[in-house]
């Protein structure tokens, strides 16, 4: 990538919206790279290495977490361990899979934050910053039809709103065009299981909404 890439992945010499307006350019291979060469935040310091994203890039689903947190970084996948095995089963209700299968009933998924913050520390608005225009041009690469958005700071960084989750959740959103269903992170629903209820409602809105527009 080269200069390309320093521009993208050190934004001290260049300005943020001028960084936003490279990444916006990457194809999937490019983006890739650029996110594991990343240093614009203090994350950078930290990880074992980068957690991109998974799924089929073509999927009709996008699910959006919040950040990685250490079996991630240690695979380099979002969603693992006990947090991901519950996602998976939720998925496989509404017959969705992260596996490899037709774009109708695979996910594709991403955080919004590509490396961990240390401990497992909430996000900060810097780096939620850094990493937006990834999330951004990761839609916009994937066009889904529906995004499900799970935890606070996905929800933060995809409706602009800090409302509570409980205050969101029920209804359909936009993000630019694309139906957004709010829901609890799997991680949280581990340690709250009578919100699981609630999860489940949501997932099954997600599925109506894309019935009503005849998807699977």
């Amino acid at each position: 990538m080269g200069a390309l890439s320093n521009a993208v992945t050190a934004p001290s010499g260049t300005s943020n919206e001028a960084r936003s307006q490279l990444i916006a350019t990457l194809d999937w291979p490019a983006m890739r790279e650029a996110v594991a060469v990343c240093t614009a935040c203090g994350l950078c310091g930290h990880r074992t290495q980068t957690v991109f994203g998974t799924g089929n890039t073509r999927a009709r689903w996008m699910i959006v977490g919040e950040a990685p947190g250490e079996q991630e970084d240690l695979r380099g996948e979002p969603f693992v361990g006990k947090s991901g095995q519950l996602l998976d089963n939720m998925l496989r209700a509404v017959q969705l899979t992260r596996e490899e299968d037709t774009p109708t009933r695979q996910v594709y998924i991403a955080n919004t934050l590509k490396c961990r913050p240390p401990a497992n520390r909430n996000p900060e608005p810097a780096e939620l910053s850094q990493c937006e225009p990834f999330l951004i041009r990761q839609i916009e690469l994937v066009r889904p039809r529906i995004i499900v958005a799970m935890g606070r700071f996905a929800v933060q960084a995809l409706l602009r709103s800090s409302e509570p989750i409980g205050r969101l959740r029920g209804r359909v959103h936009r993000y630019h065009g694309v139906a957004l269903v709010v829901t609890y992170h799997p991680a949280y629903l581990l340690r709250n299981p009578q919100d699981k209820a609630r999860a489940w409602d949501d997932l099954c809105l997600a599925r109506d909404e894309a019935r009503r527009h005849e998807l699977p």
